[in-house]
Parts: C-alpha cells; sequence; structure tokens
C-alpha cells in the first residue's frame, strides 16, 4: 500500500512539474507592451520612485506641524555629593566648615514638550520644493514608461524577425538540398561537371551556417523580449502578431508631418524640472538670511525618594510647566550666505541654459526621428521591390541550369542575392517598425503619464 502511494504521489508530482515547464505567454504586441508597463523591473521602481516622493513631500510639510517629544529620567545617587557651609551659620567657630548633603538619594521625572514652528522662510521653501521633486518623479516616470514601451516594441520586432529568418533558411536549405541531390545525381551520370556539385555545396554550407547562427539569434531576442516584459527569460513564450502585418500597420505618413509641442515633451519638462529644483535652491539660500520663530510648552513632574517607592500611591509628585518663544536672528556669517547664494544663482543659470539645450535636441531629435522614419518606409517598399526581382532572377537561373543553359556560379550568384534580399525585406519590416516607436517616442505617443494619486493608495 506504502508503495502505491509513492508510486502515486511520484507521478502527481512529475505531472505538475510538466504542467508548470509548459506554462507559456500568448502576446499581441499591444499586450506585450500593457504586460510591460505593469511589470517591467525599470517601470516598477520608477512607480516606487514616485512614492517615495509622496512621502518626502509629507517628511516636508510636517516640520511645520506641531512636534511632540517626551522624557522621562530615573536618578539613584549611589554616593550623593556632599556640600560645605561655612560653620558659623550653624553656630560654628568661623573659618570652620559643616559637611552637608542636599536632596533624596533616589529622584524621577518626566516631561512632554510640544514645540511649534511659527515661521521659518526655508521651511517655506522646502515645501514648494518637495512638490517640484514629485512632479520630476512623475515625469521621470513617464519617460520610464515610454522607453519601456519603445523597448518592447523592438524586442517584439527582434523575435519576430529571428522566427522569419529562421524559417526562411530553413526553406532555403530544403530547396538547396533538393537542387544538391539532383545535380550530385546527374553528375554521376557524367552529364553535369562536379564544380557545379561543388557550387551548391558551399552554398548549402553557408545557408547552413546561417541557420544555426539564426536559431542561437532566436534563443537571444526572446530572452531579451523576456527581460523587456520583467518575467524570466527562460520562460516559453508565443507572439500571435505578424512581421509583415505589423509593418504595414505601423505606416502612418501623417506623423512626418506632426510638430513638436514642447509642453507635453517629457524631456522637456525632466529639464524644467531642474531649472525650477534650482530656483527653490537659491531662494533657501536667500531665505537662511530671514529670522525663525518658534514656540513651545512643556509640563512636567518629578518625584523625590530615599527609597524607590515611585509607583506607590501616596508618592508626592510635584508639577511643572514652561511657556517660551524663540527668536533666531542671523547677523553676520563672514559672507558664507552670500557666497552660497551666488553659487545657487550660478547653477540656475546653468540650468536655464541646459533647458534651452534640450529644446533644440529635442527639435533635432524630431527631424531625424522623421527621416528615419520616412527612410524606413521607402527602404521597406524598395526592399519589397527588390525581393521580387531577386526571386524572378534566382527562378530563371534555376531554369537555365538545369537545362545547362548557365553555370553553377551564375546560379550560385542569383540564389546570394535572394538570400540578401530576403534577409534585407525582412530587417526593412523591423526598421519601420522601430522607427514608427522612436518618432512616438519623441512626440510623446501615447501619454503614458502616472499621476501620484493612483500610486498614492498602493504604498
Amino acid at each position: 500500500m506504502i508503495k502505491r502511494i509513492l508510486i502515486v504521489s511520484i507521478i502527481l508530482f512529475s505531472f505538475a512539474g510538466f504542467s508548470q515547464e509548459q506554462k507559456e505567454y500568448n502576446f499581441s504586441l499591444e499586450e506585450a507592451i500593457l504586460f510591460a508597463l505593469d511589470s517591467n523591473y525599470t517601470s516598477i521602481n520608477a512607480r516606487r520612485d514616485i512614492a517615495k516622493a509622496i512621502k518626502q513631500k509629507w517628511e516636508t510639510t510636517a516640520q511645520g506641524l506641531p512636534q511632540i517629544s517626551g522624557s522621562a529620567t530615573y536618578q539613584n545617587n549611589l554616593k550623593q555629593p556632599v556640600t560645605l557651609l561655612p560653620g558659623e551659620l550653624a553656630g560654628g567657630e568661623p573659618g570652620t566648615y559643616m559637611p552637608v548633603t542636599f536632596g533624596t538619594k533616589q529622584n524621577a521625572n518626566a516631561v512632554a514638550t510640544l514645540n511649534q514652528l511659527i515661521f521659518d522662510g526655508s521651511y517655506l521653501v522646502g515645501l514648494k520644493a518637495a512638490k517640484t521633486f514629485l512632479k520630476y518623479s512623475e515625469n521621470y516616470n513617464e519617460k520610464v514608461r515610454l522607453e519601456v514601451r519603445k523597448g518592447v516594441i523592438n524586442a517584439y520586432g527582434s523575435v519576430l524577425l529571428s522566427e522569419e529568418l529562421v524559417a526562411i533558411f530553413e526553406k532555403n536549405k530544403t530547396n538547396l538540398e533538393n537542387n544538391l541531390f539532383e545535380t550530385r545525381k546527374i553528375f554521376e551520370n557524367g552529364l553535369a561537371e562536379e564544380e557545379s556539385v561543388e557550387q551548391l555545396e558551399i552554398t548549402l554550407l553557408d545557408i547552413e551556417t546561417q541557420l544555426s547562427n539564426a536559431k542561437r539569434s532566436r534563443k537571444i531576442a526572446k530572452q531579451m523580449f523576456n527581460l523587456a516584459l520583467g518575467i524570466d527569460v527562460d520562460t516559453p513564450i508565443k507572439l500571435t502578431d505578424d512581421l509583415d502585418k505589423l509593418a504595414n500597420a505601423n505606416i502612418s505618413l501623417e506623423l512626418l508631418d506632426n510638430s513638436i509641442n514642447f509642453e507635453e515633451n517629457v524631456d522637456f519638462k525632466i529639464a524644467n524640472n531642474l531649472v525650477q529644483q534650482r530656483f527653490f535652491e537659491n531662494r533657501l539660500e536667500m531665505s537662511k538670511a530671514l529670522p525663525t520663530l518658534s514656540a513651545f510648552i512643556n509640563y512636567g513632574t518629578s518625584a523625590n525618594s530615599e527609597d524607590f517607592t515611585f509607583f506607590n500611591g501616596d508618592q508626592k509628585w510635584y508639577q511643572s510647566s514652561v511657556l517660551g518663544v524663540s527668536l533666531n536672528i542671523p547677523i553676520f556669517s563672514s559672507g558664507m550666505r552670500s557666497a552660497a547664494t551666488q553659487r545657487t544663482r550660478i547653477a540656475l543659470d546653468q540650468a536655464k541654459t541646459d533647458l534651452e539645450n534640450t529644446k533644440q535636441e529635442i527639435k533635432l531629435d524630431l527631424t531625424t526621428a522623421q527621416s528615419n522614419y520616412q527612410f524606413a518606409i521607402e527602404n521597406y517598399e524598395n526592399s519589397k521591390k527588390n525581393l521580387r526581382l531577386a526571386e524572378r532572377i534566382e527562378n530563371k537561373n534555376q531554369v537555365k541550369f538545369t537545362e545547362g543553359l548557365s553555370t553553377s556560379f551564375d546560379l550560385r550568384q542569383a540564389q546570394t542575392q535572394l538570400y540578401t534580399a530576403q534577409q534585407q525585406y525582412f530587417q526593412s519590416m523591423l526598421d519601420v517598425i522601430n522607427e514608427k516607436a522612436n518618432l512616438e517616442t519623441v512626440l510623446n505617443i501615447p501619454q503614458l503619464r502616472i499621476d501620484s494619486d493612483e500610486i498614492k493608495g498602493k504604498y
């Protein structure tokens, strides 16, 4: 009976492990993008940066709110200090001293203090700076999401390209093997030269090498795609979109006429955030020359005893309370505050220059992205035509070679030209997809912004 139970358990665990190993994800491109925006490692940490900024904002705000602190002390004077009093105070001889011990051997006290900031210029500046930092975190998260989207599109297309290359290389290999078999038979019957067989063998070896490399590249492309999604690189995946249909769906000529809106561009917004941060840093140094005003009130109680009786009901406790106001006025700092203010002013000017530089770079990026996208579309159309021409040329040379009207060298040249045209065609489709993603990233299409309110409840 025990043996049967063990056998059944082993079988069940084997099936469980097998089913776990066979778990597979199916993704269209849009499904992959949505999945990655939620689970990509960089995207997750970018959302955490927003959560940190929210906490930092409250941390700054709380500095101006009431602060309550408490303290409790207990002292046991193992050896009480002795004070010498003049002897004449107790009727003694002048010039003599009387040793006296003051206080009890043990004492305890507890104090609670309420502090309230009334005015501090640096606090007011800090509140505004914390809001600016939160905006920066939101804009940085938007940039991360745009980059994640572009990375997923590139990785998705790379997997499709690698699969197409493996398929076409396998098809070419099969055709070459058939040609080689027929040519070898003709050579054995004395109707063809040995060079014809050797030329086909060379071409076949090249295709086999490219096929092996394409299979390795396919594995790497899938692992890179998994990494972009934020899942284990060895997890099986299946892509449901087709490279050709995806390329045609990504041809959008109206994007070539789009203009940039700097207020919506994430790089411009981040550079502008830096200007705002430098501005508040300058105001912070200037505010250090202003006075600060704060108030406090405390309440305390203390008890004294020769023995430890502080928890007894008849122990006497003596109450005390203090109300106070503190005013701190900076007067002279030997030029330290002035130097710090000038330093932050220079940093502000640098940030403004960087903002203008970013604006010009965005213009250049848009022009470059539109140019590259237009070239990718044109190259795709040309590659499609070149592939059809290369197929026709290869077919003609195949017929001529079979009929003995052309040499094996001519056939090999036509086949090599066809294989090159095939690879260029597939690569041109991927280029259309990738260049459109690059252009959309510059134009902030689509809007992938997450506000802090969407994250606040999660952390």
